[in-house]
């Protein structure tokens, strides 16, 4: 029997009062009665509109029915033939703007809670499931994948089922990319990354990390290392900044660090952990994506009495998930929309004490369609402030690119792939992700991943 409820099974939540206080998971996940229930809501279309909104293509009327009928691992199964972290992106994935967006359940009433199923899919699978034993039969060739982010896991662990031996450079010490230093563990839990990260290697993937490519070895040294193909999925990890007066004080961070020193290097455990991260009584965070709420968000939980979200457009323009916004308004983050910061203020010694802001109005519809901020005349204020966190936007670091002849990037930097291929300039070298498009979301990092680990394996195996 269907259940034609309009609204989603509701799910179990920490209260907002206790986990401001915490950097424990925000939602806790369907049980599995839940789970069945809210499977029920689907209504299996056959023209399945639902699957051409997902990047990677999971075949969700077939993985729900499953749920519905109690048949988790087999559920389980099915996503992962096409989305190697569904318990990652059960949780970030944007599902409001892809699947569920084109859900007809979503025309009289809530989209089917696909995000949550895929979710509480992956998660019973870790639980209660042994990963299957997967070997492929070894073509003795060697590939290269740079960075350990959504791009470059998708696509080694393509290419390790396919039979290559895989290598992932990655810069940091620890693998996972944005995943483990961007996204914070009340979103995230980083055990679970590591978990999916596990299942990589148990594929015979080696990961090396303080691995810099374009400092440690170039590109040229690689393929002279015997490397038949490189994979770049280094990311968008170079970190954009306003240039206002007064960026360079005390107590201005870029969120990116704010959030690496949270994330990668455990800031809200100190001095249990060794890296502090200053976080005074108010807070402000300009910008209005995930990012933003991610910084805002756990400023609140460092300690901060007061934290604003500082954002030149409506609401209605914010490119973060509702969820996000959701979560941070019921945590008390407020919102001062239509605002835009004009410099930041410091005291003698160079610490920050203010930031300056104006007023704006929405105009007419800007290149991107959305209507243009623009300053309303004499609306200057001062909001007292005593750390300010920049949240609007990464770059590719340009290190490889500059190491690099014969690699063409785009004048912003990112790397110039081509659509279908994500070949590159430079003959055995393919790129995707964000080092590509610039920040955008795990799952078309993901999607990237799965195209370039398909073109590798066919431009090596027409070179041999």
């Amino acid at each position: 029997m269907p259940n034609m409820s309009p609204k989603k099974v509701p799910m179990p939540e920490q209260d907002p009062n206790v986990r401001k206080k915490n950097f424990l998971e925000v939602a806790l996940g369907y049980t599995e009665e839940m789970a069945k229930e809210e499977a029920q809501r689907c209504l299996q279309c056959k023209h399945r509109p639902c699957v051409e909104g997902c990047p990677v293509n999971v075949q969700i009327p077939d993985f729900i029915k499953l749920v519905a009928e109690g048949r988790f691992e087999e559920a389980y199964e099915k996503i992962t033939e096409t989305n190697r972290l569904p318990a990652i992106c059960g949780r970030v994935c944007p599902q409001e703007t892809q699947c569920e967006k084109l859900c007809v359940r979503g025309k009289k009433g809530e989209p089917v809670g696909i995000g949550r199923l895929e979710r509480f899919t992956a998660d019973w699978y870790i639980a209660n499931a042994k990963p299957k034993e997967v070997k492929a039969e070894k073509l003795n060739k060697k590939v290269a994948v740079i960075g350990s982010g959504p791009a470059g896991i998708t696509c080694a662990g393509d290419l390790a089922k396919m039979g290559y031996d895989v290598t992932i450079f990655e810069a940091f010490h620890t693998p996972g990319g944005v995943l483990m230093y961007g996204i914070p563990e009340f979103r995230l839990p980083k055990e679970l990354v590591q978990k999916e990260i596990d299942l990589v290697k148990n594929l015979g993937v080696e990961i090396k990390t303080n691995m810099v490519i374009g400092k440690v070895f170039t590109l040229d040294e690689l393929f002279n290392e015997g490397y038949e193909a490189i994979f770049i999925a280094s990311g968008a990890g170079l970190p954009s900044f306003l240039g206002i007066e007064g960026e360079n004080l005390n107590g201005v961070y870029s969120a990116n660090e704010f959030l690496t020193r949270i994330n990668l290097m455990k800031a809200y455990k100190f001095p249990y952990s060794d890296t502090p991260v200053k976080v005074g009584k108010t807070v402000a965070v300009v910008g209005g994506g995930n990012v933003a709420m991610d910084a805002a968000r756990s400023a609140k939980r460092l300690g901060a009495k007061n934290v604003y979200i500082i954002y030149r457009r409506s609401e209605e323009e914010m490119p973060a998930r509702l969820e996000e916004i959701h979560h941070a308004k019921e945590e008390g983050i407020i919102f001062k929309l239509l605002t835009n910061p004009v410099r930041i203020i410091g005291t003698e010694d160079g610490w920050v004490k203010g930031m300056e802001c104006v007023e704006m109005e929405l105009g007419e519809p800007d290149a991107s369609g959305r209507r243009k901020p623009v300053p309303k005349p004499n609306s200057e204020h001062v909001i007292d402030v005593d750390t300010v966190i920049i949240a609007i936007g990464q770059t590719p670091n340009p290190l490889i690119t500059s190491t690099t002849p014969g690699l063409d990037t785009k004048k912003w930097g990112g790397i110039i792939a081509d659509e279908e291929t994500l070949e590159t300039s430079k003959p055995g070298v393919f790129a995707g992700g964000d080092a590509v498009t610039g920040a955008a979301t795990v799952i078309l990092a993901m999607g990237a991943g799965k195209k370039a680990a398909k073109a590798i394996d066919q431009y090596i195996k027409s070179k041999n």
